[in-house]
């Protein structure tokens, strides 16, 4: 008998036309699979890709998840994550009252991203 897995993770992304846009993540999703054994880790896109996000948390709730948080996969706080998103966000928790959904900040934001960008192309420099 499977146990229900209460919590979903969503990588929240752009989508782009070219399927192999999605590659790093989708390795992102692997590792955190990996990570959170009994946390359902999904990828759900803004557009041009599926699922979108609202078909991602549907599918989650129907499959027991109680409580669901998003994560931006953005660089840069645009249009989508100032408009787009919190409209999204709105509309889904009016559609699932009953499920805690959380977003959080973008991976634009956090600051050990950026420090280990910095470090990786410091390496490549070797000076």
């Amino acid at each position: 008998m499977n146990a229900i897995v209460e919590h979903g993770l969503i990588l929240f992304g752009h989508g782009a036309r070219d399927p192999q846009w999605a590659q790093p993540m989708q390795s992102l999703q692997q590792r955190l699979a990996q990570l959170l054994p009994t946390t359902r880790c999904e990828l759900a896109f803004l557009e041009l890709m599926p699922p979108d996000l609202p078909s991602c948390v549907q599918t989650l709730v129907e499959d027991g998840c109680t409580v669901i948080h998003i994560v931006p996969i953005f660089f840069g706080q645009g249009g989508h994550l100032k408009k787009d998103f919190p409209l999204l966000l709105q509309a889904l928790k009016s559609r699932h009252p009953n499920i805690s959904i959380t977003a959080h900040s973008h991976v634009g934001q956090w600051e050990a991203v950026w420090e280990t960008i910095a470090q990786e192309v410091k390496g490549l420099l070797r000076f």
